[in-house]
């Protein structure tokens, strides 16, 4: 019997239909959680990291899964050739943790970022989506472990849900997957035919990827849902027939040292332009997920987490800032309240921003539109970290936290210092 373990971790929410999806290519599933003994996964043949919405994607959707102790376990046991495929969230966790694409020493080089769906040069919507979506098989059947019971360019119709499902690659590394054949599945018409644009491309991914491997073929991050369709049947019956063949490895290798510039920068705003810090007035249950997983890497700090908005005006009118306030677009009076940047000698204040603000936008063009506020000329958004040590000097210790990657993906964001 193949035994597959059902990876969960907290937020994790399509178990059952991976199950069904296992047992129906004849593999007996196993669920395993999180926080189970991770050295157990060595009696196992293979891994599905299920979708949903781990540590409710605080931080960034995957993040906190992918610094979890049991993906160290699934790194040992991928090397062995055992096929590791992550749907969805799963999918996220992969390329948090560098599994996918599978660089030296796990260097990340692909993120997954806000969805943008796009129609000539028009964005005609951003954020959660879900539909049923065509998908091309663009690799060779045995390129990899989930790609054995279709043709090249066979097409499968399967459901996708999800909000950040927009693959980012650098150029030069996107070139070399293609060489390798690492791009497996890519969304398409119905034909086939490959469209970069909305319906046919549903979150604006780059080369319209749906799923990539790594360089061995045995690990697979892909953003739809095979599991709850019988359309997506054979990704699993040839993740069963990689097993039972022994795990062949095909002879491709991803040599390459990408140069992802992570300096971070002073924070100067642009002229004109206002800043509004909003503190959350509950308890902030992200910056609590964030400050527990850097306690388990090892870091004993202390997080505040605020929101950052910079508003460029035509002027410096207080009549236009009165008026964004009242809107209630930029905050929730019931919940958060303007507060102001945390200054101590002993502390660190890290601005992250996406490199493609599409929050900031959507929020341009509300107070536009809907509530009739002109003079606006741009909105930004971000997110402030700070933080501070409790057993020494947290400025020691600020490149070490930040190349864990927890509060930002230098591919899709930036960071700047503010103090």
């Amino acid at each position: 019997m193949i035994n597959i373990a059902i990876i969960q971790f907290p937020g994790s929410n399509t178990e059952r239909e991976t199950i069904m999806a296992c047992r129906r290519a004849g593999m007996n599933p196993i669920e395993f959680l999180w926080n189970e003994p991770a050295e157990s996964l060595s009696d196992l043949d293979g891994f599905v990291i299920v979708g949903g919405f781990s540590y409710e994607d605080r931080s960034r959707a995957g993040i906190i899964a992918a610094l979890d102790p049991i993906m160290k376990q699934i790194q040992i046991e991928s090397k062995k050739g055992k096929p590791v495929l992550g749907i969805c969230n799963g999918a996220q966790i992969l390329v948090e943790s560098g599994l996918v694409p599978g660089l030296k020493n796990n260097q990340r080089g692909v993120a997954l970022t806000d969805n943008k769906r796009i129609k000539g040069d028009q964005v005609l919507g951003v954020g959660y989506y879900n539909t049923w979506a065509n998908l091309r098989q663009s690799a060779p059947p045995s390129r990899s472990a989930f790609t054995r019971h279709l043709k090249q360019n066979d097409l499968i119709n399967v459901p996708l849900a999800h909000a950040e499902g927009r693959f980012m690659i650098p150029e030069l590394l996107l070139k070399k997957m293609i060489e390798n054949e690492q791009v497996l599945f890519q969304y398409c018409k119905d034909n086939g035919e490959v469209v970069d644009e909305f319906p046919f491309n549903p979150n604006g991914s780059i080369y319209n990827i749906a799923a990539i491997c790594n360089a061995d073929g045995n690990i697979m991050a892909m953003m739809p849902h095979p599991e709850r369709t019988n359309n997506g049947d054979p990704i699993f019956y040839s993740m069963k027939e990689h097993i039972e063949l022994g795990a062949p490895m095909p002879n491709f290798s991803l040599d390459l040292e990408l140069n992802i510039n992570s300096d971070i920068v002073k924070y100067s705003p642009s002229e004109k332009a206002s800043q509004l810090i909003i503190n959350l007035i509950i308890t902030d249950n992200e910056e609590i997920s964030v400050r527990n997983a850097l306690k388990n890497l090892g870091f004993d700090v202390s997080i505040k987490r605020q929101k950052h908005w910079e508003i460029e005006i035509d002027d410096e009118s207080a009549t236009i800032l009165n008026d964004i306030n009242k809107s209630g677009e930029l905050f929730n009076s019931n919940k958060e309240h303007i507060g102001e940047i945390e200054k101590a000698d002993d502390s660190i204040s890290i601005l992250v921003r996406k490199k493609d603000d599409l929050h900031g936008r959507i929020k341009l063009e509300t107070l536009k539109n809907k509530f009739g506020i002109g003079g606006i000329k741009k909105i930004t958004s971000g997110v402030i970290w700070n933080l501070s040590s409790n057993k020494g000097n947290i400025r020691s210790e600020i490149n070490e936290i930040l190349n864990t990657n927890i509060l930002h993906n230098p591919l899709s964001h930036e960071c700047y210092k503010i103090n």
